[in-house]
């Protein structure tokens, strides 16, 4: 996995952050708070995920995301008083909620001790970045990422989001290296299929709200990990048997 590896490109959320579940618990804060039809049995995260890839082409998908809950739950709110409202649901929870999945934080310093280039490569906003960075003391205290990574990629470095792979080969061209001393660390679909359009290795940690997606996901990934410490006793044991 690590062999002849010099860049360790991370994906955010769902993978290094435990975040598609906030994500999950804003959005359902939101609607419960502008509607006046009851909340169905819908699944949150999948249903702005498909809005959002639906909406993608648009000037602002989170706009017209909105603009779809407000008419499926009845609204009386514009949808650019509902994209407010999300916006300030969400800032309490990025701020003061959010933090690494557990040993997350264990793997990237040991990698950065190896002597491993970290990058992070999201699709997420790079206003949500910014939080993560300067106000969530969860994240700061365990790994900040000014320390930590090399290069922070959020949604605005490029022009096309995964699955293209605009952002990885940014990363190959700013940094120098082949596609071949590079690693992938993803969660979801859309970030595996980035990494095998790039070229590039790919690693998976499992993520719940991936699991409609698992059997592709394991198809198309070359390593597969339940969880951080599985892949750090493998990184441990990978490199201790090559002598590093």
């Amino acid at each position: 996995m690590l062999k002849n590896k010099k860049v360790i490109i991370f994906d955010l959320d769902g993978t290094l952050i435990d975040s598609v579940g906030i994500w999950n618990e804003i959005d359902e804060t939101l609607i419960k708070m502008i509607g006046t039809k009851e909340l169905d049995d819908v699944d949150i995260g999948n249903q702005r995920d498909t809005k959002l890839k639906e909406y993608r082409s648009l000037d602002d998908a989170y706009l017209e995301y909105c603009g779809f809950l407000k008419e499926k739950y009845k609204s009386n709110m514009s949808k650019q008083e509902i994209k407010k409202l999300r916006y300030e649901i969400a800032d309490k929870y990025l701020k003061e909620v959010v933090d690494y999945k557990p040993n997350a934080e264990k793997l990237l310093k040991f990698l950065k001790n190896k002597g491993f280039i970290l990058v992070v490569a999201s699709t997420t906003n790079d206003s949500t970045i910014e939080k993560y960075e300067k106000f969530n003391e969860n994240i700061k205290s365990k790994a900040n990422f000014e320390d930590t990574f090399k290069l922070v990629y959020a949604k605005g470095a490029v022009k096309e989001i995964k699955p293209n792979p605009e952002i990885h080969y940014k990363i190959l061209n700013e940094l120098k290296v082949k596609k071949e001393e590079c690693l992938i660390i993803e969660d979801a679909l859309v970030g595996v299929e980035a990494a095998n359009n790039a070229g590039i290795e790919v690693t998976v940690i499992y993520d719940k709200y991936s699991d409609c997606n698992r059997e592709q996901i394991n198809k198309l990934s070359n390593y597969q990990f339940k969880d951080f410490n599985e892949i750090l006793e493998s990184a441990k044991a990978e490199l201790e048997s090559n002598g590093e």
